[in-house]
């Protein structure tokens, strides 16, 4: 296995949504991501495993512009973020730029980052009002179609700490939705819950896939991610140790790497 992989994500008669090429990210001297390059393309969900310390959650901040690549290209469609300089370093575009594209974009975290004192309805409008300057009436009109969605009912008026954290991540998910992204990310977004609390966040989850929604996930659930990914992704030690569609990674591993990876893993 190279460190330079090209995935196979993209589908010919589907725009790319996100793009990622040759992306590297070192904290002091650790190499975190080495020559990682990837493409989303519009109504797929990608499912990103392997072990801890492997990269996926750097990936995810690198592509959501909570970190800053090293070198690398990153673009949101025709929207150029990061481009290399001929030697090799990561240029980032203008503010302009930048805050375009992370409006194409939502990011669900595994611990909620609710606004603690914002009422649930209050914590899905803010961004939407103050971000996007939307229409305050058209806002509140998603958000309450939003609500119902997620199986909230009755909780607008509550704060988080009168949720349980199924539902706090319901309402994340709902912020995230009412910004209205091309892609949704998921960064590990039920290993704060209990199995119970678990099943009640990835069965919304299953049904935004159905719905077509363009998602990235990082999950440890593994049966989770042969049933909602179209294509997994494997990382390990800072690279794509193996990648393809997900029912065929999952049943028939073709590395030693992840055949053990996933010989460790309950589901």
């Amino acid at each position: 296995m190279t460190n330079a992989t090209e995935t196979t994500v993209a589908a010919a008669d589907r725009p790319v949504l996100l793009s990622l090429e040759h992306a590297k990210k070192s904290f002091g001297g650790n190499c975190v991501l080495e020559d990682i390059s990837l493409k989303v393309s519009e109504g797929q969900v990608v499912a990103i495993i392997g072990p801890s310390g492997g990269g996926k959650s750097t990936l995810l901040r690198c592509a959501t512009m909570l970190e800053t690549l090293d070198c690398g290209n990153l673009s949101y469609g025709d929207l150029k973020v990061a481009q290399s300089e001929p030697s090799g370093k990561a240029v980032y575009a203008d503010k302009k730029v930048i805050q375009e594209a992370k409006m194409r974009f939502g990011l669900v975290f595994q611990n909620f980052n609710l606004f603690p004192h914002y009422t649930v309805l209050k914590n899905i409008m803010d961004a939407p009002i103050r971000v996007q300057k939307r229409n305050k009436a058209e806002v509140e009109e998603q958000a309450r179609k939003l609500i119902a969605k997620m199986g909230l009912e009755g909780k607008e008026d509550m704060v988080p700490c009168e949720l349980s954290g199924g539902q706090q991540q319901r309402v994340a998910i709902a912020r995230a939705l009412c910004m209205n992204p091309e892609v949704l990310f998921f960064d590990e977004p039920t290993s704060a819950l209990d199995p119970e609390l678990t099943q009640e966040v990835l069965k919304v989850i299953r049904a935004l896939a159905a719905e077509h929604m363009t998602m990235v996930i990082v999950t440890h659930e593994m049966g989770f991610a042969r049933d909602v990914a179209d294509h997994i992704i494997f990382m390990a030690d800072g690279v794509i140790a193996e990648e393809g569609p997900a029912e065929e990674l999952i049943c028939n591993p073709k590395t030693e790497r992840l055949r053990s990876f996933l010989s460790k893993i309950a589901d």
